[in-house]
């Protein structure tokens, strides 16, 4: 089984900062490009790190209310998530499920008998998405979108000894890359 790991903030929707799940609203071209990862086949899951929750922003209700939103909005263009893998907790909690740490990737792995090698992560952070996407083994696809141009740029020692797989202008890009990698396999 592939599948493709989406992060939120920055990479289908938001700014790249955590937006409160009732103001988070998708990029125009989300819906499409998610789509086109339904019809390859792929399952496409959602994997965000959400620490306002554990910070008090607001509450995980209101984040999987948020959630339940933005699956609606994406059936009505005809495109889903599979599942969906997030974060709550605090920076400071130590957990093993916030990334750069790999303890998402592992739980949908188990879940859904996945060859990580074979997976992709896309997101828009070179110190979280991309240092967990090589940890795990994922091909790693970077977005120039919410908070991508400043991971290429003014935080790239943060996370200089991993080279993306691909450098997407945005989401659209990323599915393009990813459809022409499977099929050069």
């Amino acid at each position: 089984m592939k599948a493709v790991f989406l992060d939120r903030d920055g990479t289908i929707g938001g700014t790249g900062g955590g937006v409160h799940p009732f103001e988070f609203s998708l990029y125009e071209f989300a819906p499409d490009a998610i789509k086109v990862l339904n019809d390859l086949g792929l399952k496409v899951f959602l994997y965000t790190n959400q620490t306002r929750v554990g910070r008090g922003y607001f509450t995980e209700d209101e984040l999987i209310k948020g959630f339940e939103i933005m699956k609606e909005d994406l059936v009505k263009q005809s495109a889903f998530l599979d599942d969906i893998f997030y974060c709550p907790h605090k920076p400071e909690d130590g957990c093993e499920c916030q990334k750069p740490k790999i303890g998402l990737l592992i739980k949908a792995k188990e879940k859904y008998n996945l060859n990580l090698n074979e997976c992709y992560v896309v997101g828009d952070t070179g110190n979280s998405d991309m240092l967990a996407a090589n940890l795990a083994g994922t091909k790693k696809v970077l977005v120039k979108t919410g908070w991508g141009e400043g991971s290429l740029t003014t935080h790239r020692e943060n996370w200089k000894d991993v080279e993306p797989d691909y450098i997407a202008n945005d989401l659209v890009d990323a599915v393009s890359w990813i459809s022409n990698d499977l099929k050069r396999k």
